[in-house]
């Protein structure tokens, strides 16, 4: 009697074990719901795939690549403070590449790959996207555009990127890097064990006053001199300035036209209105580290005579 209670306690316990442990599962068949959009019932997803329209701005595949990228909570272990990660935090690739990429999740839980800020007339909702429930994989391919610039990789999972899975995609020399990276850059928001509570309100008012103070100082740097002087022949100087500019605009037009090919009008208009964010934001920036440098010098003192 007892054997067969004892035998019947260690069937019922490898039963829950192997009910509760997910086994690795491959999503490869999934149902195509069409604008690049894959999903199975058992938790795979694919968002965003493009593996045949060029970005306007492409004339053709630069290169084909593949790369691998695991998800789970292993991975952050290397990063104190944090829960989960990927094992990659920094990916780099020429413009116009062609990218697969094979997504694995190693937990028991649900992990995304997600790539924001593709532009919106190619990728829906300005997204390429991977998903996984549990143990298992997924593969997926867009086609990078063309530029330098620096895209956000996360989880989008509640508190996952907060937590630590977050990388960063530079295409071409990239852009500026993004804060927080785990291993790259620095967090925006540093652990305090000061006791003091954070005040978001504060933070935000030093920022901001930093900011205006690069700005104003950008502002005032010409001299007076430079700033009262004037060309002896206004007309001749408007004139110079015009043909200079349309200079400019033709042989720039070859490349804006190429570079906005199959966009929509909005779309222009919000891809010219980031560029100047872009280049404001460049600007201040480097004003801030100009200020920075010349602040940091010490007066020298005069010999004695």
């Amino acid at each position: 009697m007892v054997k067969t209670v004892s035998i019947a306690a260690l069937v019922c316990a490898l039963s829950v074990a192997s009910v509760s442990a997910k086994e690795f599962q491959e999503h490869k068949n999934m149902m195509d719901h069409g604008d690049g959009h894959l999903m199975d019932m058992d938790g795979g997803m694919v968002m965003g795939q493009n593996a045949d329209t060029l970005p306007g701005g492409c004339d053709k595949i630069a290169a084909t690549k593949e790369i691998t990228v695991h998800a789970g909570h292993k991975y952050s272990e290397k990063f104190p403070g944090t829960m989960f990660a990927f094992d990659q935090q920094e990916f780099q690739f020429e413009p116009c590449t062609k990218l697969t990429v094979h997504f694995v999740n190693d937990d028991e839980i649900r992990h995304q790959w997600m790539m924001h800020g593709l532009p919106k007339y190619l990728y829906p909702k300005g997204m390429f996207h991977l998903e996984v429930s549990g143990p298992g994989s997924v593969s997926g391919t867009l086609i990078l555009p063309p530029g330098d610039k620096t895209y956000l990789v996360h989880c989008d999972i509640a508190q996952h990127m907060e937590k630590g899975m977050k990388a960063q995609l530079k295409v071409g020399k990239g852009g500026e890097d993004l804060p927080s990276i785990p291993g790259v850059t620095a967090s925006i928001f540093p652990d305090d064990y000061s006791g003091k509570p954070f005040a978001p309100k504060e933070f935000a008012a030093q920022e901001t006053a930093a900011i205006a103070a690069s700005v104003a100082a950008a502002a005032n740097a010409p001299s007076a001199k430079a700033a009262d002087a004037k060309p002896a022949n206004d007309e001749a100087f408007i004139s110079g300035v015009g043909v200079v500019g349309l200079a400019i605009g033709v042989l720039a037009a070859p490349f804006l036209a190429k570079r906005f090919k199959g966009m929509s009008t909005g779309e222009v208009i919000a891809t010219v209105f980031e560029w100047i964010s872009e280049g404001i934001g460049f600007a201040v920036d480097l004003v801030g580290k100009l200020l920075k440098v010349l602040s940091s010098k010490k007066a020298i003192p005069l010999p004695d005579k």
